[in-house]
């Protein structure tokens, strides 16, 4: 589909930017979220809904900030809402811990309000479109039947995938389409901070691996299915491979590693293979939004990388990071991933879902009556 920058994208020139909202927005993906919303050429962030505990503070009171840098300023005066249908914004993305994001985002949309989540209740539905813009952007012509299938208007639900199924097909994607793919088995390290804050108990951590992380495992053999597969007019069309995924939790702040070893359907030389996924380019649809990487999949040369500590902010946090290419005498080929789980696998990847659902005119500018209509709808 062709790059789509009409009256509701803010193109050069066009000072009207989208204003957006974010759900859990206290939490770790949430201040990741308001951080990248701070400056974004874009969007503009209006809106912050919590918990009760939290709402009715300003966010700089309610918020327990984790982040490196200052509360972007925009954020700081901002009154925290609750999690209402009644926000004051065109669209919101969702960072709320999934014993309440299902029904609060299925809400949101049936006010009106496009969802662009990272949690992981409806990334199976049959339905709904679980996204990375590089791999699978066709994807998104599954929303006017999500549409008609909920009774929704205006409003539909977008995801992102796991953190860790982020980085690994971003890095299968180019491997596909050139080779074919047959099976993958894949061992992850994956940060602490994948499991929120406060998250893994010190004492179990510290100088400890614990090789279990409740559902991962799961998330990684289904969802590289959907991302890989197809979108045939009515129905998600599996990529139809052989996956099996173990997952462990090391003492890393951020940055998920993987150890992957990929069957293919076509042989191919361990040069064709590193040449592949360092040519892997974007097209220019998705070159001309302000998040993308031209070049999303960086290979490394140094027989000990990637490393969390040297490369997990590569490209903005947004690349996935290669190397250890090598033959594999089970399957093919193997390799070692690395990539950002709170950027690339969770707010980074969801401000992307945004950025190209605004470029296709999925995102629109809601006006003050209909956000009132709205409102007063959920009242009686």
């Amino acid at each position: 589909m062709p790059l789509n920058l009409q009256e509701n994208a803010p193109a050069k020139g066009v000072a009207k930017k989208w204003r957006a909202g974010v759900l859990g927005a206290t939490g770790i993906v949430g201040q990741r979220l308001v951080k990248l919303l701070g400056g974004h050429p874009w969007f503009e962030l209006t809106e912050v809904a919590a918990s009760e505990r939290s709402s009715g503070r300003t966010y700089a009171e309610a918020v327990s900030w984790h982040l490196e840098t200052p509360i972007p300023e925009v954020a700081r005066d901002l009154v925290v809402k609750g999690i209402d249908p009644v926000l004051d914004c065109d669209f919101v993305f969702s960072a709320l811990d999934s014993s309440v994001a299902g029904p609060a985002e299925e809400d949101f949309a049936r006010a009106g309000y496009p969802v662009v989540s990272n949690a992981r209740n409806h990334r199976m539905d049959p339905d709904v479109p679980l996204l990375i813009p590089e791999v699978n952007a066709g994807h998104l012509e599954a929303i006017p039947l999500q549409q008609k299938n909920r009774g929704y208007d205006t409003g539909f639900i977008v995801t992102n995938p796991n953190c860790s199924t982020a980085g690994l097909v971003l890095v299968l994607k180019p491997l596909a389409d050139a080779f074919g793919l047959e099976k993958i088995f894949v061992v992850t390290l994956q940060a602490i901070s994948g499991a929120g804050y406060p998250g893994v108990a010190s004492m179990d951590i510290q100088g400890n691996v614990v090789p279990f992380i409740s559902g991962e495992e799961e998330k990684m053999e289904a969802e590289p299915q959907k991302l890989l597969g197809r979108w045939d007019g009515a129905r998600f069309v599996d990529a139809g491979l052989g996956i099996s995924a173990q997952c462990n939790r090391v003492p890393v702040l951020d940055g998920h590693l993987e150890c992957v070893s990929v069957g293919l359907k076509k042989i191919a030389t361990l040069a064709e293979v590193r040449e592949v996924l360092q040519s892997f380019e974007v097209g220019a649809e998705l070159a001309a939004l302000p998040s993308v990487l031209r070049h999303p999949v960086i290979v490394v040369d140094e027989e000990n990388r990637p490393q969390p500590r040297r490369d997990v902010d590569a490209g903005n946090g947004m690349a996935a990071v290669v190397g250890r290419i090598r033959e594999c005498p089970l399957h093919d080929v193997k390799l070692t991933l690395l990539s950002h789980n709170l950027v690339r696998g969770a707010a980074g990847a969801a401000l992307l879902n945004a950025e190209l659902l605004a470029a296709r005119g999925f995102l629109k500018h809601r006006s003050a009556t209909s956000i009132q209509e709205v409102g007063e709808r959920a009242v009686r």
